[in-house]
């Protein structure tokens, strides 16, 4: 009798627990259960694989872009066989790293970007440099936290300029041209009415939400992580593996990026 019942009580245990499994994974509303942006973020920062992306315009391919983790990169030295050391975020801190070219439209020239993100170790954006090339011109962009400023430096045709930008000017459409074309900006304004990227986004940054829900990839429905935020009022989603591997993300002017087996039927 006492097996009996034990055998029963273990029996109703799992039973519960495989329900209350299932539930968190199938049963939400719209199939989509809220975590926390700051786990999704971790995640995305200590991925050890680097995610490849072939960029869309609509249907048609335009380029390709790898995001990597500095966390990835050790790891990637490391031996298979052998656990992380437990120092490994320390030594490699959190950086990401994005490469990659693409060609828009009529343009015969592909613009070719490298960028890096560098973070505090409690994931806080701490400097970004990013290098835009469309030959003959080449783009730097340096900024520091700290400073809250940017620097760009534009070199072409022989000549370069340098600008220092703070935020502000960022915000404003008007004050860019003012910066790089100085009394030329002023007839250029005079013939349109630039907006205010204040007036589209608000002085707050997008507020991002997070879920975790599923996806079907290839022939196979796999459970993902979601960021969803809204960007001088387009959408932009970004879909990322359970390690943190980037699979898509969409981007306002129907362009997006993701990996080759999510277009595979």
């Amino acid at each position: 009798m006492t097996a009996r019942v034990t055998f029963l009580a273990i029996a109703g245990f799992w039973l519960t627990m495989n329900a209350l499994l299932w539930r968190a994974e199938y049963g939400s509303h719209a199939g989509e259960i809220p975590v926390p942006v700051a786990l999704v973020w971790k995640k995305i920062l200590t991925a050890p694989d680097a995610s490849s992306l072939s960029v869309y315009q609509k249907s048609d391919r335009v380029g390709y872009c790898e995001i990597s983790t500095s966390i990835g990169q050790e790891m990637a030295g490391l031996d298979a066989g052998k656990l992380p050391p437990e120092n490994l975020v320390k030594r490699a801190g959190y950086q990401l790293h994005l490469a990659g070219n693409v060609s828009f439209g009529d343009f015969t020239n592909r613009m070719k970007f490298d960028g890096l993100l560098r973070f505090s170790n409690a994931r806080r954006w701490q400097e970004l440099t990013l290098k835009i090339t469309v030959r003959p011109t080449v783009v730097e962009i340096h900024s520091l936290a700290t400073n809250q400023t940017v620097h760009v430096k534009i070199t072409g045709d022989g000549a370069t300029v340098e600008r220092d930008l703070t935020l502000a000017d960022l915000q404003s459409p008007a004050a860019l041209l003012h910066v790089f074309a100085g009394d030329l900006a002023d007839p250029l304004l005079g013939t349109r009415d630039l907006p205010d990227f204040k007036t589209l986004g608000g002085d707050q940054p997008p507020a991002w939400n997070a879920s975790r829900t599923r996806v079907k990839i290839g022939a196979e429905a796999v459970p993902i992580y979601r960021l969803t935020a809204t960007v001088f009022g387009r959408d932009v989603i970004m879909d990322c593996s359970t390690l943190g591997e980037v699979l898509r993300v969409d981007l306002p002017g129907n362009i997006s990026a993701r990996i080759d087996e999510w277009a595979r039927p």
